[in-house]
């Protein structure tokens, strides 16, 4: 397929996605084959901040109903990692579902389920094994439309996408007993359908994740905490030493913890950080278009003055 240059030229955020729906331009006579003319808007997109570390985003996935954050129970929980997951999943507009995995190698995988439940408010927590079937059948009742599966290499993912799809489409690999980690085993994303309806989009585990313009999945992750500050007694509270603060008040007494607190103030400032040098980089581009008009015009003035 050709790829015009005037799409997404520019913005990486308007590049074509898989989960995209493109329209097509029919071939001309000296062309191999349609040419892509246009990228519909999408309902929804899962965005994080590029991997080359510049102020620009990268669109993961677009138009996804379900986001699955899958998080392996063989492995020490990491509830920050979960939160930085479910802020992205909540910020594209689909609905997140958590699933534990590999519930076999946990020794208590209730306490694990009550643990994650607490930081994933608005999700559901679902515990799964696929060596003993548990938690399996519920999950294709749970998950709709199209889904895509998000989480570390070693999660399981890819063993949960082939439950979906009913067969062993999708290559799995073992993980290092130290830390639960594992390799690639998906190395780009594709669509696959799925025998009951829906599409699968399976996606390579994610080492690092950064955020970028989560506000609003930030407040519906920690939305218990964006609760209680409507109590504060000033409007603009950060909950961090103020006084009459209904956060602090709350994790003294034990209602929050301090870890998610700790999670909430990390998370804002890497999001506040990523906003800024977004908004520098459209005022650079907005700058760079000026002196380019300034400098037409002046060479222009000069050709004319030379010519009288």
């Amino acid at each position: 397929m050709a790829i015009p240059g005037a799409v997404g030229q520019g913005d990486p955020l308007s590049a074509p996605c898989t989960g995209d729906w493109a329209a097509l331009r029919r071939p001309a006579a000296t062309e191999r084959g349609p040419a892509l003319h246009a990228v519909l808007e999408r309902r929804t997109a899962l965005v994080r901040s590029s991997s080359s570390r510049t102020s620009q985003g990268q669109v993961l996935a677009a138009n996804v109903d379900t986001v699955v954050v899958a998080v392996s129970l063989a492995a020490p929980l990491k509830h920050a990692r979960t939160e930085r997951l479910l802020a992205l999943a909540w910020e594209s507009g689909a609905q997140p579902v958590v699933v534990l995995t590999k519930a076999d190698a946990s020794a208590d995988p209730a306490a694990a389920r009550a643990q994650v439940s607490a930081v994933a408010p608005g999700a559901d927590v679902l515990v799964t094994s696929a060596v003993t079937g548990q938690g399996l059948d519920t999950l294709a009742t749970v998950l709709t439309g199209t889904i895509v599966l998000l989480g570390p290499s070693g999660a399981g993912k890819s063993t949960l996408g082939n439950h979906l799809l009913g067969e062993e489409r999708l290559a799995t690999g073992a993980v290092r007993d130290a830390d639960g980690k594992g390799r690639h085993t998906t190395a780009w994303r594709e669509l696959l359908p799925l025998p009951g309806g829906g599409v699968l989009l399976d996606t390579p585990g994610l080492r690092a994740i950064g955020l970028h313009d989560v506000q609003e999945g930030l407040e519906q992750t920690f939305s218990e905490i964006e609760h209680l500050a409507q109590g504060c007694r000033f409007t603009d509270c950060a909950h961090l030493s103020e006084p009459g603060c209904a956060v602090l008040a709350a994790v003294e007494a034990g209602e929050v913890p301090r870890r998610r607190l700790d999670s909430y103030h990390r998370l804002l400032r890497e999001n506040t950080y990523a906003a800024s040098r977004t908004d520098a980089r459209v005022r650079a581009d907005r700058d760079a278009i000026k002196k380019g008009i300034t400098r037409n015009l002046r060479a222009t003035y000069q050709f004319r003055e030379r010519q009288q």
